[in-house]
């Protein structure tokens, strides 16, 4: 048997919670569908976690989200891409997200277990080198606790990662090569991935609110500029914990008024005020939000 099948049919047999980890265009996600595929065949109640914030699977771009895959038809990228909840990160990077990506993906970690999953992939994304990368997949293992870890790897690239995971904690550790069969994207081909998972996302229907300036965390300074917020995205809060989906925040100079604009139908209790602006086109540019409060 093929080696990557061959971890594919024992991991989705024994274990429970599996972290994929792998650079940019290592098959992670192809991977996850297998096990996610693999494991209905065992008849195993199958979650599947999204904690890439770019390049997505299930939910839309800057979330962590997650799919309960119950039939094969929930496997189809149509059906898949349509989450079951998110946990809003607000930037389609890492740099700089440690903390709400790690906390989003454990609590959805959690609620795929209340729900009754007996196995979860987490496919995470492609930052792998350097100290942040090291200390992001650490903090993750630190979290979520998996099972067992498959790297996909080119020659030795995730060895500095496998091997603190292998020091610090009592997991599987389990390291393949990239399938011959993965084909590299360039990263104009990655930025028109995000471009049309939010373009789709924010498709009519769209919901239009006058939103008031105290609905906001992080809270907005004193006299602050509202202009500011023009475009900014926004993740809005059913005000018991969870995030109900994606906004942007559209000013009005006329009568300097702020307006949120949602495919969701529900009007949220409160906004948190994301890390990118959405262009007309549905590029994302990133934003400091220190820089525009002026403070720390």
């Amino acid at each position: 048997m093929e080696p990557h099948q061959a971890v594919v049919e024992r991991v989705a047999q024994s274990n429970g919670v599996v972290l994929l980890v792998g650079g940019l265009d290592t098959g992670k996600t192809t991977m996850g569908r297998q096990l996610a595929a693999a494991g209905l065949r065992l008849e195993r109640s199958v979650a599947y976690l999204d904690a890439d914030l770019g390049q997505k699977a299930v939910g839309p771009p800057a979330t962590v989200a997650l799919r309960m895959i119950r039939t094969p038809e929930d496997l189809r990228p149509d059906a898949m891409a349509r989450p079951d909840a998110i946990s809003f990160v607000g930037a389609t990077s890492p740099q700089g997200q440690l903390l709400p990506l790690v906390v989003g993906s454990a609590r959805l970690l959690e609620r795929a277990l209340d729900e009754g999953a007996d196995l979860v992939i987490v496919d995470t994304g492609g930052l792998i080198s350097g100290v942040y990368g090291q200390l992001l997949k650490y903090h993750k293992v630190e979290l979520l606790r998996p099972d067992v870890v498959i790297g996909l790897q080119r020659g030795a690239e995730l060895d500095p990662i496998l091997g603190i995971i292998h020091r610090f904690f009592a997991t599987d550790v389990v390291a393949l090569p990239v399938h011959p069969e993965v084909r590299p994207t360039s990263v104009e081909e990655r930025a028109q991935s995000r471009e049309r998972a939010m373009r789709s996302y924010f498709a009519e229907p769209i919901q239009r609110w006058r939103i008031k300036p105290t609905v906001f965390m992080p809270a907005l300074p004193t006299m602050f500029d509202q202009s500011q917020l023009h475009q900014l995205l926004v993740g809005l809060s059913d005000g018991k914990g969870e995030y109900i989906g994606l906004g942007i925040l559209e000013h009005s100079a006329d009568d300097d008024l702020l307006r949120l604009l949602s495919p969701v139908a529900e009007a949220p209790k409160a906004l948190k005020l994301g890390s990118v602006r959405v262009e007309p086109d549905y590029r994302v540019r990133r934003v400091d939000l220190r820089n525009l409060f002026g403070t720390d």
